[in-house]
This record gives C-alpha cells, structure tokens and sequence, in this order.
C-alpha cells in the first residue's frame, strides 16, 4: 500500500494508519485480499440482482421479484461497507500489534444470506406448483 506523505491534505490522510509500526507486509497484503474477496462477493451479488430484475420473468407471488432483487442490493451494499471496516480494523490492529477484532457482522450477513436463498426457494416452488 502507498503511503500518503505527512504534509498530505487532511482529507487524503488516514490517522490510524500513522500510528503504531509497518506489520509485516505479508500480512498487509494478505489482509488486502481478503477485503478484494468480500468485494467481488459484493460485486456478484450486485450482478445477480441486476440479472434476477432484467432478465428473469416475474414470480407468482406479486413483489417478490423486486423484493428479491432489493435484498441481493441490500446484500451487495452491506458486504461492501463490512469489507472497508474490516479492512482497516485488521490493518489498524497489525499496526498496533492487538488483537485482531471481531465482526458482529459475519452472522447478520449470513443470516440475511439464508434468507435470501429461504426466497429464492419459495420463489421457485410457487411457479412450479
């Protein structure tokens, strides 16, 4: 990762990233892919809800298609936000050598993930029946 010079603009500066010590690069780099992983998980669910809206026809059931489609949105959005955070709570904490935190919000996307794949199902069987 580039570091911003210190007579940069405030606003191009990140405060936590000039305290503590470099970590091992390896891990830096290691913790950038996996925040790239949680983007293109955001990216396909994005796609998926762009495709479920243009190009599968309605369902049954009135408003589940957008419903659907708005819950993949939701879904893509809230990855991409988790991403960021998680990023920098793990470069942060490298850089101050802490603990690595927790996410409270693993669970709630994945719940909101089953219930996502809950909708599609229904979805599914109500046109078949």
């Amino acid at each position: 990762m580039t570091r911003v010079p210190k007579n940069a603009p405030e606003g191009e500066r990140v405060r936590w990233y000039e305290e503590g010590s470099d970590p091992d690069y390896r891990f830096s780099l290691a913790n950038e892919r996996t925040f790239l992983a949680w983007i293109r998980t955001a990216l396909a669910l994005l796609a998926g809800a762009v495709a479920l809206k243009q190009l599968v026809p309605p369902f049954r059931v009135p408003g589940m298609h957008t419903g659907l489609s708005l819950l993949l949105s939701g879904l893509g959005l809230a990855i991409t936000v988790t991403a960021y955070r998680r990023w920098a709570g793990y470069e942060s904490a490298m850089r101050q050598q802490r603990s690595l935190p927790q996410s409270r919000m693993m669970p709630v996307l994945a719940a909101l993930l089953v219930l996502a794949a809950v909708v599609v199902v229904v979805a599914v069987l109500a046109q078949t029946s």
